[in-house]
């Protein structure tokens, strides 16, 4: 029976004495491959990503809408009207000078946040959908729409 120095000298020879080894790496073909699958992944993904984002932005006006209508009605609770469409949005934050002038005005909110596109909400005193309309329209900023173009207001 051989010795352990024999087990170990024949593991370190060469399988096939003849041939070389070959260096260690990537076939081109091989990373081709991986390039491929990582496209078709991205491809699958990037699209539901940026659709994520215009839901986003969406759902965020939606809150500063709702969140908009609840100081309008405080509003009117404290002053028996909302303010008229000259006085705007802006007679939430700050008292306004042009007529008619509330009685019991307060600061209803901090500040008038602009829609997630950055633009003014609009509003409408008297609305076409209710009594008072408040509205962004959309990622065009122009009214109608579809799709993250769309309008997005009170009615909602």
């Amino acid at each position: 029976m051989p010795g352990p120095s024999c087990l170990c000298a024949a593991a370190a020879a060469p399988l096939h004495p003849g041939k070389r080894r070959r260096a260690a790496g990537f076939t081109l073909i091989e990373l081709m491959v991986v390039l491929v699958i990582i496209g078709v992944l991205a491809a699958l993904i990037v699209p539901n990503v940026l659709d994520r984002a215009d839901d986003a932005r969406s759902t965020a006006a939606r809150t500063d809408i709702t969140n908009i209508m609840q100081a309008l009605k405080l509003y009117r609770l404290d002053n028996q009207r909302y303010p008229t469409a000259e006085q705007g949005l802006q007679a939430l934050v700050a008292k306004p000078t042009a007529g008619p002038i509330p009685n019991h005005w307060r600061p209803y909110l901090e500040k008038l946040p602009n829609d997630p596109w950055g633009r003014p909400y609009q509003y409408l005193n008297p609305g076409i959908r209710g009594e008072v309309d408040v509205m962004s329209f959309g990622a065009d900023g122009q009214p109608g729409g579809e799709g993250k173009d769309a309008d997005i207001g009170s009615w909602q």
